[in-house]
């Protein structure tokens, strides 16, 4: 799979959230943490049923990251290693990639959707952003917006699926999808 300048921007903008230490490295603590941080936004005990599920699909996450990517073995991968690792076919299609999605946004859901609607709020969507992906809170009310195609004011698992998808796979710099994660740089 060839690497667009646009797909790169995304891939780079993606390797960032998932840093949680800022140490220009994804490492496996990175991932623990973003679920610790999750789980203390929406005041969850540790042990509680959905985080459990959360974390273990994000050390999987991870555990598949590597084995793609960490083509060195120390253990984290960087940026130069995500990017070859997408370059080298880690999501290859849409279908695939659903595949690995979907369990993990129905997880993430379960968390998130305070009122278990099967929708989320701005605020519900800011919380599990910034916990999550360190999104900062302007970005994550903009995205919310963004998403937000039929301006209900809620955000539901279709939408958010979608936007997903279109972040990885749509070449379109006019897509829902490209502001998913906040604004890319202007590289």
């Amino acid at each position: 799979m060839r690497i667009s300048p646009f797909l790169d921007r995304k891939l780079a903008r993606r390797f960032a959230t998932y840093d949680t230490d800022g140490n220009h490295y994804i490492e496996s603590h990175d991932f623990a943490t973003a679920a610790s941080r999750l789980g203390d936004a929406f005041g969850l005990n540790p042990d509680a049923a959905p985080l459990v599920r959360l974390r273990e699909l994000l050390l999987g996450l991870w555990a598949h990251l590597a084995r793609a990517a960490d083509k060195d073995a120390d253990g984290r991968v960087s940026e130069a290693e995500y990017k070859a690792a997408f370059a080298a076919g880690l999501l290859e299609t849409p279908e695939s990639f659903d595949a690995g999605y979907v369990p993990f946004l129905e997880a993430l859901m379960d968390i998130v959707d305070t009122d278990g609607d099967g929708k989320l709020t701005r605020d519900d969507h800011v919380r599990w952003t910034g916990a999550l992906m360190n999104l900062p809170e302007p970005d994550a009310r903009e995205v919310f917006g963004r998403l937000d195609k039929d301006v209900d004011g809620l955000l539901g698992r279709d939408e958010l699926l979608e936007a997903i998808r279109e972040f990885y796979f749509s070449e379109d710099p006019h897509s829902t999808g490209v502001y998913l994660l906040g604004p890319l740089d202007a590289n």
